[in-house]
């Protein structure tokens, strides 16, 4: 995938993260789009650890694996910041 496509996936999965586990955070457009890419790259190494694969493109699998990740990300976020 190419930049501009991890910038509007990670902006998908992450405004989904946020949306699934809402609360106060800090930030706006930048950090969801930052929750959302890491948590993506989080979601394929934890994929592809258990053997689900990782992050390959836009499709349901990967969109599902990125969200997952963003969750873990936004959950240890929100517990490094209290």
């Amino acid at each position: 995938m190419g930049l501009i496509s991890w910038i509007v996936f990670g902006l998908i999965a992450g405004a989904l993260a946020k949306w699934i586990m809402p609360g106060k955070d800090p930030g706006g457009i930048f950090i969801t789009i930052g929750i959302g890419i890491v948590g993506a790259i989080i979601g394929g190494f934890i994929g592809s650890f258990l053997g689900l694969g990782g992050v390959t493109g836009f499709n349901l699998k990967s969109f599902f694996i990125a969200v997952g990740g963003a969750l873990i990300l936004l959950y240890a976020y929100r517990q490094f910041k209290k």
